[in-house]
């Protein structure tokens, strides 16, 4: 908490300021802890403010990360930009367990930020759970079942944005390969049929779907209890 004030004195504040007093075009700023996106509508307003960001962390004895700071072209234009410039596809970047990419609507009329979840923070929660999994080796089936609902429900309910339904699936089956894989565990002589654990996963694991409306109708957003 005292770090969030901080950066709020350090950060937030000073971007306001630069924003009014130096931007020449559009800029946005959206900062959570320690991690922030900065969008800009004029590349060189952009890496003027990364400059002055960099020696203004410097007066309060901090330092940008080298690996996660960088400018990439992002946005509506920038396919067709960089088409022209004969670049390849837009670069893309991560910010709160997703990574951004520059995407079109289902229609294929206008320009949307599709969100996928993060390859790394997936394989680091199904590892989560395979780990918890072995500690609840001599639950019943049913407790365990509780269990893994309310893990999958939870990770729906963060992750479950447009365009992002393939890392649902994917969760979903690992999730339930991994309770067949410590069943299978339990009882060395007892080989659990898939044919026979079909109904169980569905029984106990929430059904992948979107539970997130597109940017535009975000507050329209429901969640099951």
């Amino acid at each position: 908490m005292l770090a969030n004030i901080y950066l709020h004195y350090v950060f937030d504040l000073w971007a306001k300021q630069w924003r009014r007093k130096w931007a020449q075009g559009d800029m946005m700023v959206v900062r959570y802890a320690d991690d922030a996106v900065l969008g800009f509508e004029h590349r060189e307003d952009a890496e003027v403010f990364l400059e002055q960001l960099r020696e203004r962390m410097r007066k309060f004895g901090l330092e940008l990360h080298p690996e996660k700071t960088r400018l990439i072209e992002f946005g509506r234009f920038a396919k067709d930009n960089r088409k022209r410039r004969g670049g390849g596809k837009p670069e893309t970047f991560d910010f709160l367990g997703f990574t951004h990419i520059c995407g079109k609507t289902k229609k294929g009329n206008w320009f949307t930020v599709r969100r996928q979840t993060v390859t790394k923070r997936l394989r680091s929660k199904l590892q989560a759970v395979r780990q918890e999994l072995r500690k609840r080796w001599h639950e019943r089936m049913a407790d365990t079942g509780e269990w893994l609902r309310s893990v999958v429900q939870g990770y729906f309910n963060y992750h479950a944005v447009p365009g992002n339904f393939a890392a649902l699936q994917t969760f979903r089956r690992e999730v339930a390969r991994a309770w067949l894989a410590a069943l299978r565990r339990r009882s060395q002589r007892h080989r659990l049929p898939w044919e026979r654990f079909g109904p169980i996963v569905d029984r106990f694991l929430p059904i992948p779907r979107i539970l997130h409306p597109e940017p535009g109708a975000r507050f329209d957003a429901r969640y099951p209890r």
